[in-house]
């Protein structure tokens, strides 16, 4: 039976575990195998590394670190990174890893992900789509972005999203560059706009600042994955460093009484 996950979302930035507002100025926070492993204790449901630089950079994904991370986790591990072929891909899913997340890739050519679904499976490929408000004084809508931000591209996000299921991904996120790290809460419109779109499961990620939001998400699109990385590496006004997350009989009764709406 499918239930809502709730997923620390963790950043790379030359080795180091980082967080961005709006997709800016990362600010470290640790280091990502320990980090891993007070998730392991805190029994997460599942756990996302993205690594911001490989793409940008124009460099392999960094499968040394990557096999140091699966080593370590006990709970699904979803990468991503400078992933641009199926042959990556298989490689980094027998190192035991369970899910294979790919952006820019798939945003410029979405048969990679038929071409990977093929090697790994369906269910170990992870579309995510990095989309921001447009601007401007007619602008409406969003607009899609990869390699951080920093290049915009002219798809419709919700009909991407639907070509990225067509083409083979198991599972679409959507990250929300305007809220990144501002943890004011979800874009609930965009978010619903993908979820009556899709079929795959869905993640959302940009915005949560407190456990009533991840339940205001669930609470409004049901059986989803609410994705975080301030809201677990940050604690107090003064966001002081501090690796959190909610036990389980908390997850349990945030997740049961945010579905009874």
């Amino acid at each position: 039976m499918l239930r809502p996950r709730i997923i620390p979302c963790l950043l790379v930035h030359k080795g180091a575990l980082v967080k961005t507002q709006q997709f800016k100025d990362p600010k470290y926070v640790g280091d990502p195998i320990n980090a891993v492993r007070i998730f392991n204790e805190k029994e997460a449901d599942e756990l996302m590394i993205v690594d911001i630089d490989a793409t940008v950079n124009k460099v392999a994904p960094d499968f040394g670190l990557i096999a140091k991370l699966a080593a370590e986790c006990r709970m699904p591990l979803c990468y991503g990174g400078g992933v641009t072929s199926a042959e990556q891909a298989a490689r980094i899913v027998d190192m035991g890893v369970e899910k294979v997340a790919i952006s820019a890739t798939a945003t410029a050519n979405p048969a990679i992900l038929t071409e990977i679904a093929a090697a790994v499976g369906r269910q170990s490929v992870v579309a995510v789509i990095d989309v921001r408000k447009r601007t401007g004084i007619f602008a409406k809508g969003y607009e899609v972005c990869t390699h951080n931000g920093k290049i915009v591209h002219k798809h419709d996000p919700v009909l991407l999203a639907k070509k990225f299921q067509d083409a083979g991904a198991g599972e679409i996120v959507v990250n929300s560059i305007d809220r990144d790290g501002l943890m004011q809460g979800y874009d609930l419109e965009l978010a619903a706009q993908f979820k009556q779109a899709l079929k795959v499961p869905i993640t959302l990620l940009g915005g949560a600042g407190s456990l009533d939001h991840l339940g205001e998400l669930i609470s409004k699109l049901g059986v989803v994955g609410a994705a975080a990385g301030s809201l677990f590496v940050f604690k107090g006004k003064y966001r002081a460093v501090l690796i959190n997350y909610p036990s389980r009989e908390k997850k349990l009764k945030l997740c049961h009484e945010a579905l009874k709406h």
